[in-house]
Parts: C-alpha cells; sequence; structure tokens
C-alpha cells in the first residue's frame, strides 16, 4: 500500500512516454518537461518498486522489463477507466446523463412506457426510474421530494409545482357492445344512473372526476357503485357486464378499437381534461432532470391517443 502511496499518474505517463519513443528527451519533448524532469520520474518509479521499469542496450532505445510491462498495462487499464470518467462527468455537466425518477399517475402507464423508450433512445446515458401510482401517492411522492418530474392531470394546489399542458386528456363512459344503451342516443341521467357504477379507489383522480360528473347529471341523486382498484379491473368487469364505467380514453384505446368495449352517447361527454407534465417549483432541476423535462415538453402529445374525430361533444 506504501507502493501505491508513492505512485503517480506523472510518474506512469513518463514511463509510458519512454516505451513507446524509446527516447527520454522525445518523451520529455511530447510531454513538455525536461529531459532530467522525465529521468527524475523513472527513476522515482524504480525506487518505489525496488527493480528497473526500463532497460537500455547501450545506445538503443529503451524498452520496458517484465515489471514494467505489468505497470504499463495495469496503467493503460486505468487511462481508459479515466477517459469513461471524463465522458461521463463531461455528460452529466450537459444533463445527458444522470438517474431521473419520473412519477406517473396509473392512468397515464398506457403511454409512460413509450416516453421512456423514445428517451432511452434519445439520451441512452440517463436513467429513468418510473414510479406508478394514483393521484394522491404521487401528490405525496411530490411532497417527499422522492419525485423529479411527474405526469397527471389537474395540478395540486399544494406542494407548489411548474407544470406544463401536455395536451388533452378526454374520459368516457363506456359499456359493454351489447348493452341495451349501447346502441341509444340521448341517454337520460336517470338511465345512467340506474345501472351500477364501477369507480376507482379513493385517491383516484379519475374516481373524483366520475362522482362529480355524476353528482351533476344526477343533482344528488344515489346510484349503485362498486369500487374496484385498477383501471384493467375496471375494464374487464365492464366487459363482463358488471357494470359501466367513466374512464380515461387513454386507458381503453385498444378495447375500443378492437369493439369489446363502446362509449355511451350522453350529452356533456366526452369531459376534457388535460395532462401536465410537473416538478417541484422550490427544488432546481438536476442536468439530467431538465433535459427530461425538455425533451417530454416538446413531444408534448404526440404519445398520446387522440379521441376519434367527430366523437367530441
Amino acid at each position: 500500500m506504501r507502493r501505491l502511496a508513492s505512485l503517480t499518474l506523472k510518474q506512469l505517463r513518463a514511463l509510458e512516454a519512454v516505451e513507446r519513443t524509446g527516447s527520454i528527451s522525445r518523451a520529455a519533448e511530447e510531454l513538455g518537461l525536461t529531459a532530467p524532469a522525465v529521468h527524475s520520474q523513472l527513476k522515482a518509479l524504480d525506487h518505489t518498486f525496488g527493480c528497473a521499469m526500463l532497460s537500455r542496450d547501450g545506445a538503443g532505445p529503451f524498452i520496458v522489463t517484465a515489471e514494467g510491462a505489468v505497470l504499463l498495462h495495469a496503467y493503460e487499464r486505468a487511462d481508459a477507466g479515466f477517459r469513461i470518467a471524463l465522458r461521463r462527468i463531461d455528460a452529466l455537466q450537459k444533463g445527458l446523463a444522470g438517474t431521473v425518477v419520473l412519477g406517473v399517475v396509473s392512468t397515464g402507464k398506457y403511454f409512460a412506457p413509450g416516453i421512456v423508450a423514445r428517451l432511452r433512445k434519445s439520451c441512452p446515458e440517463i436513467e429513468i426510474l418510473l414510479q406508478i401510482g394514483n393521484r394522491d401517492s404521487i401528490i405525496g411522492a411530490l411532497q417527499d421530494g422522492a419525485l423529479d418530474l411527474a405526469i397527471m392531470g389537474r395540478p395540486p394546489r399544494v406542494p407548489a409545482l411548474e407544470a406544463i399542458s401536455l395536451g388533452d386528456h378526454p374520459h368516457g363512459l363506456i359499456a359493454p357492445p351489447d348493452h341495451p344503451l349501447a346502441a341509444k342516443r340521448d341517454i337520460t341521467p336517470d338511465e345512467v344512473l340506474n345501472e351500477i357504477i364501477l369507480m376507482r379507489e379513493q385517491g383516484s383522480g379519475t374516481r373524483i372526476l366520475a362522482t362529480r360528473f355524476l353528482d351533476r347529471i344526477g343533482e344528488g341523486k344515489p346510484y349503485e357503485r362498486s369500487e374496484m382498484g385498477t383501471n384493467e379491473t375496471i375494464k374487464q368487469a365492464v366487459i363482463a357486464g358488471l357494470g359501466i364505467a367513466l374512464i380515461s380514453y387513454h386507458t381503453v384505446v385498444e378495447e375500443l378499437r378492437s369493439g369489446r368495449l363502446v362509449t355511451l352517447d350522453l350529452p356533456g361527454l366526452p369531459i376534457m381534461r388535460h395532462w401536465f407534465l410537473l416538478h417541484p417549483a422550490d427544488a432546481p432541476l438536476s442536468g439530467a432532470a431538465r433535459t427530461v423535462w425538455e425533451f417530454i415538453a416538446a413531444e408534448r402529445d404526440s404519445f398520446l391517443p387522440r379521441w376519434p374525430a367527430g366523437h367530441v361533444a
């Protein structure tokens, strides 16, 4: 360990330059040093290891000894590692490397992996950690400083956030294609409220929106509801005929395209909300987080499925 403590990069550079050029004077010129300075570095190496690192036959060029070859091999590997480190440090300083924690409400999990995939292609040195949760859990993670960025619906009042709109977020009332209301136009609120309404859990933004909508159209009239913890469960329950649901269009795009689900024709639908990209206003973004922010902001709604033309109320 004492020998390692005595070893310096200057000594190793001197050894490499003399071995490569075969001459102390040429190595000194290349390194921008005097010949005595290079000779001094080599002598220090010999003293540290107790053996010669270079040998010379008469007036011929310097050649590396067996011990010197071992040391040079280690130096070359270390030098390659340092060069990689320098590139990574440069990338970190430019915001092209690092780790970013992106929180997404569960409704956004259907398109969020696409965002991450694009980011990996554009910025392969940035690691994106995707955290999925309902609205309350994502807000809590923002308050705790556990997230760098988040994608969700309407930003909360607390904590203070910087937010930009990414695009439309439509919500519609879904039913199986053989449902009695599926082919009917001008459906009344009473017809809707007579159905079993499938709801997300407390703390879900979709549940908040559905509750407000049903309370508005029914003027507070009670209705039967069934609570389910995920959008996937709700979709499958609606397909099975267990009820109807007000849900994000972005969670049922494929089911609507395939005909396994349909949207009901009710005045006031779809409800058009917005997706937002946000981060805590009092926490400066790291270079990597700023790069991800700018990337998603530039892409905006290009990763969002669009509500079919002619179906906006």
